[in-house]
């Protein structure tokens, strides 16, 4: 049988593996500047298999500006090079049969606007999944009240506690979109 304390651990577990999510789309966010986040997830199509670019190739910034993609098989660099002009980051990649380099262009203020609006709703949709796991935390609390297997002030006490911890995970998250929101707005 489920203790309060028990639950408001399996809650905030899975409000931290939300925040560690939500740090993870942030940094697929293209700034002014390179960095290997931004391709590493890309998924290639490897021989009929949907395959992450970073278990195909090493990614390096040799420069602020610059990436460097240098796959391990050769003649998978084709579909890397595919790959990345069908994504959405707007990236140009110059293959010169060994390597892929990609130049980081600047970015237009416009583009930087659209930037910041895709780290605004990043962070609400990691809100929006932050409620979710209250919400599920507060359901499974009532449950074991209707049950009596905690009492009403246990009930009351776990929904107070689940709330802090809400606060606290969604102001962490407003932190990181500020942060993200900064470094995109950077010139």
């Amino acid at each position: 049988m489920p203790e309060v304390d028990d639950i408001l651990l399996e809650t905030d577990d899975r409000m931290e593996r939300s925040v560690e999510a939500l740090v993870r789309e942030l940094n697929t966010i293209r700034t002014g500047r390179a960095s290997s986040a931004l391709v590493e997830s890309l998924v290639v199509d490897y021989y009929g298999a949907p395959t992450p670019l970073n278990q195909l190739s090493s990614i390096s910034v040799p420069e602020a500006r610059l990436l460097m993609i240098q796959p391990w098989d050769k003649s998978s660099i084709a579909d890397i090079e595919k790959s990345i002009m069908s994504s959405d980051l707007g990236l140009m990649p110059n293959n010169d049969g060994n390597v892929i380099r990609i130049s980081i262009p600047q970015l237009t203020e416009e583009r930087r606007r659209d930037l910041v609006k895709l780290v605004r709703k990043k962070v609400e949709e990691g809100h929006i999944s932050i409620r979710n796991i209250r919400r599920d935390g507060i359901d499974t609390l009532r449950v074991m009240e209707k049950q009596k297997e905690i009492s009403k002030d246990e009930l009351r006490y776990g929904q107070d506690d689940l709330q802090k911890v809400t606060d606290a995970r969604t102001s962490e998250m407003d932190t990181l979109g500020n942060a993200k929101e900064a470094e995109v707005l950077e010139v």
